[in-house]
Order: C-alpha cells, then sequence, then structure tokens
C-alpha cells in the first residue's frame, strides 16, 4: 500500500481486486476472506480507497464492521452453488471461457437494472432513443455523463453496480451534453437535472463544467442537481484537491445564475460524517449556496438499526444539510443480503423519527424507488379486516397519481412492491400502476 493512497497523501488512488492481497496483508485479512472477495468481485464491482481504508473501517471490529460491510464483497452476497462454481472454475486457466460465461449468467440472474431502468425511462429525441438519459418522472430528466459513471468507492449495495462491471449494453452514458439539451428543448416541462452516476464528482471541475455549464442556457432548468458519495469516501474533492477551490466555484456559478444546486449526498452510516475532513466538505460546499441533501437506502449489515439512523440524521442536521430519504433497497444485485422487511424498516424509521428535533423531520421513509414511482410506506394499521401498510405515491409516472394514498395487506417478510397485496379497494388506476409496468407516456 503506498503513502499515496493514505489520508495523508493528496493523490486519489484507488485499489481494486487486483489489489486484494496487499490490502489483506496490510489489514491482517484471514486467507479464507481475500479468497471470498476475490470470488465475488468476479461478478459484482469492488473499489475502495486510503481514506476508506484508514478512516472509516473499524479494523478492530473485523469483517463485522459496518463501513467493511458497505464496501468489501461478504459472503452471502451470492448462493453458496454460484461461488462454489466461481472457485472451481477461477481454479483452473482452462475455464476462462467458461468462467466468464458463468459470471454473465449470475449477473443476468441479479436483475442488473431494476424498476424499469431500460425499457422504461430511456428518452428518444426525433425517434431515436438518447444514451445516457433517464426520463421517468414528468419534471425530472437524470442525466449520466460518460466520464462521471464510475466512484472513488464501490458501495457493495449499490443498485447501479451494472454501471461499473464493463458491459456497455448494461451502461448508461453520454458522451456529451448535446443530445440533454435538445431534449430539454423540447420538454420545457422538466424543470431539473439530476447529474449521476456512478459519481460526476470523480471528474475533474474542467470536465464537470463542461457538462454543467450549457445547462444554464435553458431557461426551463430550474434546479439542478448532483448526485455523489464524494462526501464521504472522498471529502477531499471538495478540501484538499488541486482544482477543489475550482469545483466550488463552479457550484457558485450554478446559484449565481439564479438556479438551485442541490448535492445529493450519500451517506449511509453516521461513521462517514465523524472525519473533519467530511465536515470541512460539507461547510465548504455550502458555502457556495448550494443545499446539501442527504439520502441512503436502510441495509441490513450497515444500518438496520434505529440509533444509527438517528445518530446520522442529527449529524446531518448539526452540519447544515437536510436529511432527505430513507430508501428500501431495491430489488437488484445482492438484494437478499441487504433486504430489510417492509415491516421491520417502517418501525426502525418511526424509531429513529421520534428522536429528531423539528428540523430534521424532512426526512421521509422507508420508501421504494420502484417502476410506478416512489412509494412510502407511512406506518401500519389494524382494521376490522387486519392490518395493513399504509402506503403513498410521493412520486409518480403518471402525475395525477403523486400523494395518491392506498394500502396493502401487512406482511412480516414482504421486502419490495411486488412482495405485497394491494387493496382491491385502490382505485383502479392505482392498482394498474402498482400492479404491474406502466409505459408511460405521460413523462
Amino acid at each position: 500500500m503506498t503513502a499515496a493512497g493514505r489520508v495523508g497523501g493528496e493523490r486519489f488512488q484507488a485499489f481494486g481486486p487486483r489489489h486484494i492481497d496487499e490490502i489483506a496483508d496490510r489489514y491482517g485479512l484471514a486467507a479464507e476472506v481475500r479468497e471470498r472477495v476475490r470470488r465475488i468481485s468476479l461478478v459484482l464491482p469492488f473499489r475502495v480507497n486510503g481514506y476508506v481504508l484508514d478512516q472509516l473501517i473499524d479494523w478492530d471490529r473485523g469483517t463485522d464492521d459496518p463501513m467493511f460491510q458497505l464496501t468489501f464483497p461478504q459472503r452471502g452476497m451470492l448462493s453458496e452453488e454460484d461461488e462454489r462454481q466461481l472457485a472451481k472454475l477461477s481454479a483452473d486457466p482452462a475455464d476462462k471461457f467458461l468462467l466468464r460465461e458463468a459470471v454473465r449468467a449470475i449477473r443476468d440472474r441479479l436483475n442488473p437494472h431494476p424498476s424499469g431502468q431500460q425499457q422504461l425511462n430511456v428518452p428518444s429525441h426525433q425517434g431515436v432513443e438518447l444514451p445516457g438519459l433517464q426520463h421517468k418522472y414528468r419534471e425530472t430528466v437524470l442525466y449520466f455523463p460518460s466520464q462521471g459513471q464510475t466512484c472513488h468507492t464501490y458501495c457493495t449495495y449499490c443498485f447501479r453496480w451494472a454501471q461499473f462491471i464493463g458491459e456497455a449494453d448494461l451502461r448508461f452514458a453520454a458522451p456529451d451534453p448535446s443530445g440533454l439539451l435538445a431534449y430539454l428543448g423540447e420538454h420545457p416541462d422538466v424543470h431539473d437535472v439530476l447529474v449521476t452516476g456512478g459519481d460526476p464528482m470523480v471528474m475533474s471541475t474542467t470536465r464537470l463544467r463542461s457538462h454543467l455549464e450549457p445547462l444554464l442556457d435553458v431557461e426551463s432548468v430550474r434546479t439542478v442537481r448532483i448526485g455523489t458519495k464524494a462526501v464521504a469516501y472522498w471529502p477531499q474533492r471538495f478540501v484538499t484537491d488541486r482544482d477543489a477551490d475550482d469545483v466550488l466555484r463552479l457550484f457558485e456559478q450554478v446559484v449565481d445564475s439564479g438556479r438551485q444546486l442541490a448535492v445529493m449526498a450519500h451517506l449511509s452510516h453516521p461513521r462517514e460524517l465523524e472525519t473533519d475532513l467530511a465536515r470541512r466538505a460539507l461547510r465548504r460546499i455550502r458555502g457556495t449556496g448550494a443545499v446539501v441533501y442527504c439520502q441512503a437506502p436502510l441495509i441490513a449489515h450497515v444500518n438496520d438499526d434505529a440509533g444509527v439512523w438517528s445518530r446520522m440524521w442529527r449529524a446531518e442536521i448539526a452540519a447544515g444539510a437536510v436529511p432527505y430519504y430513507m430508501f428500501v433497497e431495491r430489488d437488484t444485485g445482492p438484494q437478499e443480503y441487504f433486504k430489510v422487511p417492509l415491516a421491520r424498516a417502517a418501525e426502525i424509521f418511526q424509531e429513529a423519527y421520534r428522536t429528531l428535533p423539528g428540523l430534521a423531520r424532512t426526512v421521509r421513509g422507508p420508501v421504494m424507488s420502484a417502476t410506478p414511482g416512489k412509494v412510502a410506506v407511512d406506518g401500519v394499521t389494524e382494521t376490522g379486516e387486519g392490518r395493513w401498510f399504509q402506503l403513498r405515491m410521493l412520486q409518480a409516472r403518471d402525475p395525477s397519481l403523486v400523494g395518491r394514498p392506498f394500502r396493502a395487506r401487512w406482511s412480516a417478510d414482504a421486502a419490495w412492491l411486488h412482495d405485497l397485496e394491494i387493496d382491491p379497494q385502490a382505485p383502479a388506476a392505482l392498482r394498474a400502476a402498482v400492479g404491474g409496468p406502466l409505459r408511460a407516456g405521460a413523462v
């Protein structure tokens, strides 16, 4: 491990599958653990950096540490049968072709693009699909600049893991903003552009500017959002990187244009806010006039505890950021390892929510970003007909469904919308949307 990868160094350096032995030797990982990481990273992406290794993971807790669980592949993310097959095929160089085919088959079973991302969300301009764009909700377009389709460190739960495995047909990536600008010109009802990935903050400021500045000439765009994990995984991006000051000036430029700049910070555990660098990064971002909104999924082995969420939301509000969403882990990748049943998720949210000061009660959850839209689990009620989940459409492909409440039969095991039995008395349009994919011409 070179000094450049440590927190004391100013240069970012990533470590991936070929560095597993180096990491294991330095931090004392058992042979069994290193081989498991090596096997699972054949299927799921693995990337970490020196700041995460040295500052966020508590190595005294070993593999049970939540930040280790968050960044290193674990037993249970793949089936035992798949792990055995990978071990057998990877041990024999003559089986390279069979290994590639086995990896592809496993990935296909892991639902690489949930919630109709490829089938329903990709818009067209003059009859041609636009690469690197998604348009699910009327007022918001997601934009995936190709140079930002990696991250400083990969989360093991990431629902966009397919962006990072080198398969072009699974990847959202726009080479430049020309397609986005043409589409926005035809859709003045789009007021909000979310620049996402991957992580746009892996780009240099010069590159990021080439994607953001053109948006400032589109009068209908009033909010620019940047989805990023950099505050947690590489806060140096806003503090000590060579162009950290430049990126903050770019943020000021967006704000000075009259737009709202929203930095959507993915924070999964309170430890990510405990370093001085992370707190300084938030102060500097907020100093530009940008607003920081914080969101993360509820994930087993990492943050499935009300006390963890209470501490994290309190830390966010103390840093001047806005607690925004507790998501439900999506039905993709190693969902079986990370999922938390909706009944338990609602309990965790409510228990944590009750501890918050008023200003932190901006947070919403637990929320499923499912095919028809964002569905909030507002709680559980008892009636003469039994127990029910109280649900609500926070956002929807069909704008007429936004805000609509409905209910579903309570279940101890249900972990996603398709596991639920929707009340047959719910409005027909809502039952149609929730009960199956909706090809939304209204988007």
